[in-house]
């Protein structure tokens, strides 16, 4: 079963670009893992918060991508520009129009 976390990221004023590219930077090992989507997206009438859509083939392989050695230095990177204000959902996915 798929599982979808979505999510916002506050970030410090003038920091969501430096953000965003820490967290769309190329990264092989996340389809690896399992990540079947990892969407990073901005909203001009919200500037300092970063939208994160991501699909998983099951929630222990994204748990499990929190391990990744290139997941904890993107997260330690980012970490000065965040404000510590997230939010967001977290469940499994059962359907879609798009599958059968």
């Amino acid at each position: 079963m798929t599982f979808a976390n979505v999510g916002t990221i506050g970030v410090q004023p003038g920091h969501r670009d430096d953000v965003v590219a820490i967290l769309s930077r190329h990264n092989p090992q996340l389809a690896a893992a399992g990540c079947l989507s990892y969407e990073v997206g901005v909203d001009e009438e919200q500037p300092d918060t970063v939208f994160v859509a991501e699909l998983w083939t099951s929630r222990q392989a994204h748990d499990d991508s929190l391990q990744l050695e290139s997941v904890k230095e993107a997260i330690a990177e980012a970490m000065p520009m965040l404000t510590g204000d997230m939010g967001g959902h977290r469940f499994e996915v059962v359907g879609s129009p798009l599958r059968d």
